[in-house]
């Protein structure tokens, strides 16, 4: 038991450590009163953020110092922002329920040593502004979505260059569609067009 005790001391006498005990409660408050409490409290732990922003229930952060959120953001039920390396959420993103930003990754080069003990490789991620990641998209380290991608439910989205105002869908994630005409020609199709 002093063990434990000396530990949560340790815990709730670092802003992280605090920060985590706290949101183990205010991601479980429902209603508008708990995204109302968690949109006032959260984002003063982000790196920088926006005017408005919406947090739903159970969200739950990694790195949260490292995390810039843009105005008017949504942040879905049950997302899960592993930050470490930095993420970077554009204004207006829509982050659907039980998404997955992660932005590091195991090192796994010695195949002398175990993977746990090799440490960790970090990659920023970028989704710019007026993008929606749909339901349980996973997005790997180093990506970066430019303005206006959606991103269809399910998806993972892998590092690669993608156009802006693109539809992705897939695993791995890739464009099947383009948001505004005249972008591009160059779209690959899932299906043969119906005629």
């Amino acid at each position: 038991m002093a063990g434990f005790l000396k530990r949560t001391y340790w815990d709730l006498k670092d802003p992280i450590g605090r920060f985590n005990f706290g949101n183990a409660i205010w991601s479980r408050l429902p209603g508008l009163a708990g995204q109302e409490l968690r949109g006032r409290v959260i984002p003063r732990y982000f790196a920088a953020a926006g005017t408005n922003i919406i947090i739903h229930e159970g969200v739950r952060f990694r790195g949260i110092h490292r995390l810039e959120v843009g105005d008017e953001c949504h942040l879905g039920n049950g997302c899960f922002l592993q930050a470490s390396g930095g993420i970077t959420l554009g204004k207006r993103v829509i982050i659907g329920p039980d998404v997955r930003i992660w932005s590091i990754n195991h090192v796994t080069t010695d195949t002398h040593r175990p993977i746990a003990d090799q440490g960790y490789h970090y990659e920023n991620v970028v989704i710019g502004d007026d993008c929606w990641l749909g339901m349980a998209v996973i997005v790997l380290p180093g990506v970066h979505l430019p303005e206006g991608c959606v991103v269809s439910a399910g998806s993972v989205v892998g590092k690669k260059a993608y156009p802006a105002w693109s539809v992705l869908a897939g695993h791995p994630a890739r464009v099947i569609q383009l948001r505004r005409a005249g972008d591009s020609t160059d779209v690959e199709r899932t299906a043969p067009a119906v005629d």
